[in-house]
């Protein structure tokens, strides 16, 4: 797929095999490689097919990375197409697990919330709530979802705004605030006969997804290598020749970021980081039939870098970790104006 291809124009069943064909070249990027192929054989109508590679994850001899993500997105895909005893008890063991990763509980609670077990859900989205936020003062981003999804549902029952209620609407930074967001008029007017409230919710619809287009328009990000200090000395040490790309750790990292925000100001979307490592860096040269000193690599093995799944969103999130590793938040590094 050509990267400025309309993700609606996907080929679904074409892109899964694509991801395959990549895990087995890389087994070691094979889980998010075949949660991926997944994703895409959900999205175009084979749901067996997504349960066959979740089984297929489970029952590898490698440990999974994500253990409960995989069972989770499994529950969800089994409800979809009649097996809901089954996703059922798969849900009950997520939840049981206690895991402390937020997708697996926004997962199975977005389950139950898509079956009408509202009750079921708004008691996930808590007990996530309760085991992972309770004692953090600003809940990290990936935890968002719990939040807004536990307002979605506490609002479809009717229930009064409690200080997890007001803590989402205080996150949530779209200009459409939650409470009208999540109005359960808003769902039940997709249901309405009246054509006038039906294009209104389809237009308001239309325009709260365009952010989610523009960012599913690519399918890996235009992504910039980066090399950790010592991966850098290492790199300069055995092939000297790149010394003329890599003046200094320090210049590398400003140039970094230097092109990543010409690129978002040319409005270029989809941005991301990749982490080189120097055997990865030489495997992939070794693959090319070509030395790893002839800078002309160095992109390629970026780009495979983020077709494998190893990229990482540019700007980091408010309150994220700087993608360079300093450990200080971005916006006091180098995402100072």
């Amino acid at each position: 797929m050509r990267p400025d291809t309309s993700a609606e124009h996907v080929d679904h069943n074409a892109e899964a095999a694509r991801l395959e064909r990549t895990a087995g070249l890389y087994p070691e990027d094979a889980e998010h490689l075949l949660l991926q192929a997944a994703a895409h054989l959900e999205l175009a109508g084979d749901r067996p097919g997504a349960t066959a590679l979740y089984d297929r994850l489970l029952s590898s001899s490698a440990p999974l990375d994500h253990p409960h993500l995989v069972r989770a997105l499994k529950a969800s895909n089994l409800w979809e197409y009649g097996h809901e005893a089954e996703a059922r008890a798969i849900i009950e063991g997520v939840r049981t697990s206690a895991p402390r990763d937020p997708a697996p509980w926004v997962i199975v609670a977005e389950a139950l919330e898509s079956h009408d077990e509202l009750e079921a859900a708004q008691d996930t989205f808590t007990q996530a709530a309760t085991l992972l936020l309770a004692d953090v003062s600003e809940p990290p981003y990936s935890t968002h979802p719990l939040l807004f999804g536990r307002h979605r549902v506490r609002r479809m029952l009717g229930a009064p705004h409690d200080d997890w209620d007001t803590l989402a609407d205080t996150l949530h930074s779209s200009p459409i605030p939650l409470d009208e967001l999540h109005d359960p008029k808003r769902v039940w007017s997709l249901g309405s006969e009246n054509p006038a409230e039906l294009q209104a919710e389809i237009t308001r619809l239309r325009a709260e997804l365009g952010t989610f287009r523009e960012a599913l328009s690519r399918p890996f990000p235009v992504a910039v290598l980066h090399w950790p200090t010592g991966e850098l000395t290492e790199l300069l040490t055995a092939y000297p020749p790149l010394s003329s790309e890599y003046p200094s750790h320090e210049e590398h990292l400003a140039t970094i970021e230097a092109s990543l925000r010409e690129l978002a100001a040319s409005g270029t979307p989809n941005l991301g980081i990749v982490t080189g490592t120097v055997p990865s860096y030489e495997a992939f040269a070794a693959s090319e039939a070509s030395s790893p000193a002839d800078p002309t690599l160095l992109p390629q093995y970026a780009t495979t870098l983020a077709a494998r799944g190893r990229a990482v969103a540019w700007p980091p999130q408010r309150g994220v970790a700087c993608w360079c590793g300093s450990g200080r938040v971005y916006g006091e590094c180098h995402g100072t104006a």
